[in-house]
């Protein structure tokens, strides 16, 4: 089966995933960390490219961001993952690949799935057992967005503001969702958009959007399709 293309809906948040090669670490030690994230302070403005939350892992990079351009997305995340690539082996005396392939993406239907996907990315760290809680990742943008610490790279998404009408108010409301965590359908729909590329949002804005786009937006379901039915040959008597 040909892969479908990939999709970019410019104006919509999208989460994206850069995972090392065969689960190898992207990162040694902070000095890493600093350069990535020097290398996205680089790009962002570049490549017309809206940083609304960030995650570092030992083996992965979680993004979420709105492009301005369908073709800003992939232009940006290559030259993030060559730039970055070039610096980690020289610095390690190492060569060939470092990440797996192409990045895995989906987009999102803001009103629904923003802060959820915010909150999954928040929660991994302690899912994975790094943190015991999600503020004490220093590697994310959690501190941020619970008023902790101020990170220029962030431009809050007008779902976020929504949580309050005061930072103070924003920050309580979202610190409380991270709290709460998300539901295991929650973040198993997160995770399988991503890996697949589908958009991730309810019936009707996938209906909305299936018009304006070349390719599907959802998986097919399984199955042969229905036959058409036809209407029955009156008999000759």
């Amino acid at each position: 089966m040909a892969r479908l293309p990939r999709l970019v809906i410019p104006g919509l948040p999208h989460q994206v995933i850069l995972r090392g090669n065969n689960g190898q670490p992207v990162f040694v030690d902070e000095v890493d960390r600093q350069a990535l994230m020097a290398v996205l302070s680089q790009y962002l403005p570049e490549h017309g490219i809206e940083l609304h939350a960030w995650l570092l892992l030992p083996q992965a990079v979680h993004l979420l961001l709105t492009p301005r351009s369908a073709e800003g997305l992939s232009a940006f995340m290559q030259a993030l993952g060559r730039k970055y690539t070039r610096q980690f082996n020289q610095r390690h005396g190492r060569s060939g690949t470092l990440w797996e392939g192409r990045f895995r993406s989906t987009v999102l239907q803001p009103e629904r799935y923003l802060i959820p996907c915010m909150v999954n990315m928040d929660t991994m760290p302690v899912r994975q057992g790094l943190v015991a809680e999600a503020q004490d990742h220093a590697w994310s943008s959690h501190l941020h967005h619970i008023g902790r610490q101020v990170d220029r790279l962030i431009t809050p998404h007008p779902v976020y503001w929504q949580l309050g009408n005061t930072p103070f108010a924003r920050e309580v409301a979202y610190a409380r969702q991270v709290a709460e965590g998300l539901s295991a359908l929650e973040s198993q729909a997160l995770s399988q958009a991503t890996q697949q590329g589908w958009l991730l949002g309810d019936a009707a804005f996938v209906d909305a959007w299936q018009p304006k786009v070349e390719r599907r937006l959802t998986r097919r379901l399984a199955g042969r399709p229905a036959k058409a039915r036809t209407a029955p040959v009156p008999s000759v008597k």
